[in-house]
């Protein structure tokens, strides 16, 4: 049994975990700067990287803790390369470097775009489904909107090798960087995705029928037709807001709402109007037609046998049902991680570095951060 490691701290998440063989999950811990950034709307780097240096060896330890390990157990460590904020990652790479110098075990370098698609190949596995290949993978976040053409490369001990071709990807503001602004700007708090997702879930007749007239759209684009774009969409609902000054007022009420540490969906929802939810709804809308369309788009050219869906915003429950509904007209299956594991986390950095340690790969001690490594 081939137990790895690994750690995460590409942006605001300092995770830790233990996974054996590439499979079986012996330990996940992750420490969350929500409530530390929500204040500001969105991550701020210096404070990352200073909770990262104040959570690492806690975390580290707590991971080895719940595996029931030492360090001196462990066969390799991985940790996130990039891409990610500069500070925040160099943290992880400096400690993951000491931990493989120190027992004298192997370091192994993982691109965290990689690691999201290991989490859904990880999460298929446990429940006892693989996906079949080739696949389309759209990773979807804070960060990330790309969409990807994953195939088998190789295999070494019986682990797969994947080799990734880049079909698309966001020319602007990534998904979850447009819920977390539309969030800013009406007050509903940080981040924005999970509060929209449920607010506009629950959206009662009126809002829905407001909707159908509201009705945002995703920017038309020249050129390449799997490219993602949603600036456009985000200020849409600025200049909407701008134009509605009615709904000012309860901006203001759930700002101060927020100030007091109301931050929870049930109690923002009674300070929202059913215009406001309208508008979330019409928000959401555009955004998961925007991300299915051009993904079903995608598996449709590229000759496709089954989507993966994994990041952050792949959480989102319309999302989620939009996508099974969409792979089932068309023949195929769709896979998404558990909800733990869509966003960042260590499991599936171990996960993707399983396969590269079998085939040798190694980094040496002068191995560096690199912010926007890209993985195709």
């Amino acid at each position: 049994m081939t137990k790895i490691l690994a750690i995460e701290s590409s942006c605001d998440e300092t995770a830790a975990a233990v996974v054996a063989d590439g499979r079986r999950v012996l330990s996940s811990i992750v420490a969350s700067q929500v409530n530390l950034h929500a204040k500001y709307g969105g991550v701020v780097p210096e404070l990352a990287s200073r909770e990262h240096l104040r959570q690492i060896v806690p975390v580290v330890r707590e991971a080895l803790e719940q595996a029931g390990l030492r360090l001196s157990d462990i066969d390799a460590f991985a940790v996130t390369r990039g891409p990610g904020l500069i500070g925040s990652l160099l943290v992880g790479v400096t400690y993951g470097k000491v931990l493989a110098m120190s027992v004298g075990k192997p370091l192994i370098p993982v691109n965290h775009l990689e690691g999201h698609v290991h989490a859904v190949l990880l999460e298929a596995h446990l429940a006892g489904r693989e996906p079949a290949l080739p696949a389309v993978c759209l990773v979807v976040s804070g960060g990330h909107t790309v969409l990807y053409h994953v195939r088998a490369a190789a295999t070494n001990g019986g682990a797969v090798q994947f080799s990734y071709g880049r079909i698309g990807q966001t020319r602007d503001d990534a998904a979850g960087e447009a819920y977390d602004k539309v969030a800013k700007l009406l007050a509903l708090g940080y981040p924005g995705g999970p509060v929209i997702d449920q607010l506009a879930g629950g959206a009662g007749k009126e809002a829905l029928s407001l909707a159908r007239e509201i009705r945002f759209g995703a920017t038309k684009m020249k050129g390449n037709p799997y490219d993602f774009s949603f600036s456009g969409l985000k200020t849409a609902v600025l200049y909407y807001v701008r134009a509605h000054v009615e709904l000012q007022p309860e901006i203001d009420a759930r700002a101060q709402a927020l100030r007091a540490g109301r931050l929870r969906a049930a109690e923002l929802v009674a300070l929202c109007s059913a215009q406001t939810l309208a508008v979330l709804v019409s928000f959401q809308n555009a955004v998961v037609e925007e991300l299915v369309s051009r993904t079903m788009a995608g598996a449709k050219e590229f000759a496709a046998r089954s989507v993966l869906v994994s990041g952050g915003v792949a959480a989102n429950a319309q999302l989620r049902s939009t996508f099974e509904v969409e792979a089932k007209q068309h023949g195929l299956e769709v896979f998404f991680p558990s909800r733990a594991l869509s966003t960042d986390n260590a499991a599936m950095i171990a996960a993707a570095a399983y396969p590269r340690l079998l085939a040798g790969e190694r980094a040496s001690l002068d191995l560096n951060a690199e912010a926007n490594l890209p993985l195709a």
